[in-house]
């Protein structure tokens, strides 16, 4: 399946969460809070300013971005979880 967003709208797919704590015990998936990581699969064009004209997108498709805990609206893509949010949900971009 193919989706394109519209306007400033992202399509991130969720990376996966911490299998482990930090000292070394393994995390039950009853207890994992979902990741606020993610990498983005698609974007759409951009926002349109106030005279027309279309502001360009920040982010690109292959970006690793952190975002909101509650951003966007959830669903899945053959099995896989997906979030489509505003580019303004976006907090940063990880190199």
């Amino acid at each position: 399946m193919k989706l394109k967003p519209l306007n400033d709208r992202v399509l991130v797919k969720r990376l996966e969460g911490e299998e482990k704590t930090a000292g070394g015990l393994y995390i039950p998936d009853t207890a994992k809070e979902k990741p606020s990581k993610g990498e983005v699969v698609a974007v759409g064009p951009g926002k349109a300013a106030d005279d027309g004209k279309i502001i360009p997108m920040t982010v690109k498709a292959g970006d690793q971005v952190l975002f909101n805990k509650y951003a966007g609206t959830e669903f899945k893509i053959d099995g896989v979880e997906h979030l489509v949010m505003r580019e303004d949900d976006i907090l940063a971009v990880i190199d």
